[in-house]
């Protein structure tokens, strides 16, 4: 064990030595596993960024959650585009047929797009505010929490009562540092009370709707204001989230029977309508994060064979100045395997000074990129060890000829060399 700790220490202070010795040559050596390291880890801790980001959108949002809606997700639109644009919108009659005879389904929501409108209160006014008639299941479905005030209650819902929700945005332009619960706008031509200012939305990737520039009115309400039909151009969309004790697929199944009743298909017809999860995107975005995973190991694979050959060259240089120190050492008793690992180790401490400094260009430029970035990039620690193990890998193959070189020589011809 203390001449294994000894090999170790030997080797550590002949690396730092080598790196001293020539600081051209050693910086351009190592330059290759630096650009390497930087590659594959910066790519890495990107994607995988992003997959984290996507899976708490998914956790917030409900992976338990079906859409009802004309188009497929797992589709491209212009495939059959003339066939799902022939399909009738999500109705309110499917929304109340799910209601009362779908027991998988803990909530249901029936939402529509009323179009991007203009809001005003007093003398100011936000243009282009997202306008959304929705049903009283939907805070409860997609997880809306309050900044201030609430949503609809059962009566405000019924009666459709002129009271709307805003985001944070909306409430901020608007209003200002005035709190807004209780005061009186005008939105498409009706005056209306806000009862409730939605919560600022974080930096999620995967979202259903832009919370922070919405109107949320109760369906009735939009009713009322929008003249909604069946035939709405905006069209609609059903959210089922399945109860406790169901399956996604108990929830699709119990679905499919009853949109099916609803709109009158015989056996022999097929559905005209989709049902879409948000795992179909999840997956999708998942392949697409697979090929920048793949290009970026190719990417930092060139650059590291480069550097390797950088560390090659310098432990072949090292091997070559140290001959008559070897052919000593082999005369004094050192077994090959001496030899080979204290050049091996030398090649593995190059290589980790030059992963280091690229898992520090990593940090730098994630730290750099915070408050830039829509989502945020972090310096796993799986990626620290993923790049030190490449480190070690390439030290080891770059510097095994070296050490082997070493390790063979005849003692005599080394000393006289």
């Amino acid at each position: 064990m203390m001449l294994l700790l000894k090999i170790v220490y030997e080797s550590i202070v002949q690396a730092f030595g080598a790196l001293t010795g020539n600081k051209l040559r050693s910086f351009l050596s190592l330059l290759g596993i630096t650009i390497g390291i930087f590659c594959i880890i910066g790519v890495q801790s990107a994607v995988d960024s992003l997959q984290d980001n996507i899976r708490g959108s998914l956790k917030k949002l409900g992976d338990d959650v079906i859409y009802i809606q004309k188009f497929p997700w797992n589709e491209d639109p212009s495939t059959n585009f003339w066939k799902y644009m022939r399909r009738p919108n999500p109705s309110e009659e499917d929304y109340e047929r799910i209601k009362k005879n779908v027991d998988a389904a803990q909530y249901v929501d029936f939402h529509t797009f009323l179009g991007n409108r203009t809001i005003k209160y007093n003398s100011s006014s936000v243009e282009g505010a997202f306008v959304l008639a929705v049903s009283n299941d939907h805070a409860d479905i997609f997880n809306i929490n309050f900044e201030k005030g609430r949503f609809y209650n059962q009566g405000e819902y019924n009666f459709g009562m002129p009271k709307i929700v805003i985001g944070h945005k909306v409430a901020e332009l608007l209003f200002g540092p005035i709190d807004p619960i209780g005061k009186e706008v005008k939105l498409m031509g009706q005056k209306m009370e806000i009862i409730g200012v939605i919560e600022k939305s974080g930096k999620d990737i995967l979202k259903i709707m832009d919370y922070d520039s919405a109107i949320l009115l109760s369906y009735p309400l939009g009713k009322k204001v929008a003249n909604l039909r069946d035939d709405n151009p905006w069209g609609g969309t059903i959210a089922v989230k399945a109860a406790e004790g169901y399956t996604i697929d108990d929830l699709k199944g119990e679905l499919t029977q009853s949109l099916r009743a609803s709109r009158r298909l015989r056996p022999i017809e097929d559905e005209n309508f989709a049902l879409n999860q948000l795992s179909i995107i999840s997956n999708a975005l998942n392949q697409i994060f697979g090929v920048f995973d793949l290009l970026g190991l190719i990417i930092g694979i060139f650059a590291i064979l480069v550097g390797g050959f950088g560390v090659a060259n310098i432990m072949f240089v090292s091997v070559k100045e140290r001959t008559n120190i070897i052919g000593i050492k082999k005369a004094l008793g050192a077994k090959r395997w001496v030899v080979l690992m204290e050049f091996l180790i030398e090649s593995v401490i190059l290589c980790l000074v030059g992963g280091a400094f690229g898992l520090l260009m990593v940090f730098g430029v994630t730290f750099a990129l915070a408050g830039v970035m829509p989502f945020e990039i972090s310096l796993a620690p799986q990626n620290v060890i993923n790049g030190l193990i490449w480190s070690v890998a390439i030290g080891l193959i770059a510097g095994f000829l070296p050490a082997y070189q070493a390790a063979k020589m005849d003692p005599v011809e080394a000393i006289r060399a």
